[in-house]
């Protein structure tokens, strides 16, 4: 078995595992499936070990097996600088969020067996080279997604979850119909063969040459596929099942879904849509970076409105993978982007990790806050905390500013590199954009003076600190936060060969 083919299957083994042992122990069952998750970030870390970094954005761990000829399938795997670092990001972010699954919860044991199974999903979809498989692993993380969602949160769950699942599937029916079209014209569903049919000849003259329309019948393709995919993001004005399904979802969950589950969409904005479509892009980047530079800021204005502390992080987070998708449209807006565009992919891949570990921890953050009180995400109900919680509140400070992205911290640098790229090809939508990292700041430090500071509330003020264990379990992201503040060269050597072969495409 290969080393992909094996971080495709413990987390599905775990899973399976997992619910046997639920019959006996739920308690016994969640160890297990944290045992499971750190099997799987060894692997993963000795997959990281042995990537060739000089070997540029050739894919490694390469496997190619036919699988279904008739319609093009096969089992084709591999990563490269992107792939390695998803990787990662989902082996770090699956066992901090099986960590902080409540004990005192409903079924522990069965929601991480759910985790283990949606990490699989994921680990499947970031490593595949073939669109069926890529597709198949994309749906197939709706399942786990789904039952987590509807399992264990707050009272309208079921709800969300099937807004969550019903939004999904549809921008899945387009990208489906959009790449039956890409594989009648093209006769291939490989993805690296597809950005390169023939030098000189691009996807959309193909599909134009079978459809007709001169150029119209390739802009629905384009869209079809471009639509299924932003709806993971997800970009404005696809974002309706967000809000929801992130503040009803337990924080455990959330934190999966926005650490690593909603990098999809951009990952595959970088693996599907921009490499097979740098023509549409170009045509139709003015109005594509607008709506995502229109989307930044109505998030971040939202964002600022809220008086739940779930709702505006869920916000936050589309403002912050906003700017991705900004990034990605202004880098393939012109044919020559240069170092500029160079700027732009490498800040949108860059957020990838950076937001997915942020955004990750501030949910376990809060899931330990609401583990403390009776009141859910009311962020008028607290103040004066760091009186009584003075560790939990430098550790969430921590997140906090490298969410707004202050200098020395993860946030900073990633944000900064699509800002320069991003102005470069557009800059009035990159200023209208700009705004929200203003807005970002005001609400989230807002948020941490009436959280935090000011008088204690009397009902909190024998609110106990972290435990030793819960500050261990916040810790390793933390110090990603840290590290990658001052030492971004540790992902950008994997990511910046990636950006060069991305940006080639367009030429």
């Amino acid at each position: 078995m290969s080393w992909l083919a094996l971080l495709i299957s413990i987390p599905a083994v775990g899973a399976a595992v997992v619910v046997w042992l639920t019959r006996k122990s739920q308690a016994r069952a969640w160890f297990a499936s944290l045992g499971f998750a750190a099997l799987q970030f060894c692997v993963t870390l000795a997959v990281v070990l042995m990537f060739d970094s000089s070997r540029g954005a050739n894919f490694q761990f390469y496997e190619h097996t036919p699988w279904l000829p008739s319609i093009g399938a096969e089992f084709s795997v591999g990563v490269d600088g992107l792939g390695l670092m998803s990787l990662l990001l989902a082996a770090v972010v699956v066992p901090f969020a099986i960590a902080m699954i409540d004990p005192k919860t409903r079924r522990p044991g069965t929601m991480s067996a759910w985790m283990l199974l949606l990490q699989s999903t994921l680990v499947g979809n970031f490593v595949s080279l073939n669109f069926v498989m890529w597709f198949l692993f994309w749906e197939l993380a709706l399942i786990p997604a789904f039952f987590l969602v509807r399992g264990w949160g707050g009272p309208m769950r079921a709800k969300a979850a099937v807004r969550f699942f019903m939004y999904t599937m549809a921008g899945s029916a387009l990208m489906l119909a959009g790449m039956a079209a890409v594989y009648a014209a093209a006769g291939t569903f490989h993805l690296p063969s597809l950005a390169t049919l023939i030098k000189g000849v691009t996807l959309s003259s193909k599909i134009t040459a079978l459809l007709g329309g001169n150029g119209v019948w390739a802009s629905c393709v384009f869209f079809a596929v471009l639509i299924g995919v932003a709806v993971k993001v997800p970009l404005y004005p696809l974002h309706g099942w967000l809000p929801a399904t992130y503040s009803e979802a337990a924080p455990p969950v959330t934190m999966i879904l926005t650490g690593v589950m909603s990098k999809m969409g951009v990952i595959g904005m970088l693996r599907v849509v921009g490499p097979l479509f740098p023509d549409q892009i170009r045509i139709h980047a003015p109005i594509l970076m607008w709506i995502a530079a229109l989307g930044i800021l109505a998030s971040a204005w939202t964002a600022l409105a809220q008086r739940d502390l779930r709702r505006m992080l869920a916000f936050s987070s589309i403002n912050h993978l906003g700017w991705s998708l900004l990034a990605i449209f202004a880098a393939w807006s012109v044919t020559n982007p240069g170092v500029n565009g160079a700027a732009a992919l490498n800040g949108a891949m860059l957020q990838i990790f950076n937001h997915g570990i942020t955004a990750a921890t501030l949910f376990a953050c809060l899931a330990l806050l609401e583990r403390r009180s009776t009141d859910q995400g009311g962020i008028d109900s607290f103040g004066g905390l760091r009186a009584v919680m003075p560790v939990f509140s430098g550790l969430w400070g921590i997140a906090l500013f490298a969410s707004i992205g202050l200098p020395g911290l993860n946030g900073f640098i990633s944000e900064f590199l699509m800002v320069q790229g991003s102005f470069a090809f557009s800059p009035w939508a990159t200023a209208v954009a700009a705004v929200s990292l203003l807005l970002t700041a005001v609400f989230l430090l807002g948020f941490w003076q009436k959280v935090f500071h000011g008088p204690l509330n009397p009902r909190w003020a024998t609110m106990p600190d972290l435990t030793s264990t819960e500050r261990l379990v916040i810790a390793p992201t933390l110090v990603l936060m840290v590290l990658l503040g001052v030492c971004p060269q540790l992902l950008l050597k994997w990511l910046n060969p990636v950006s060069e072969y991305l940006l080639s495409l367009t030429q």
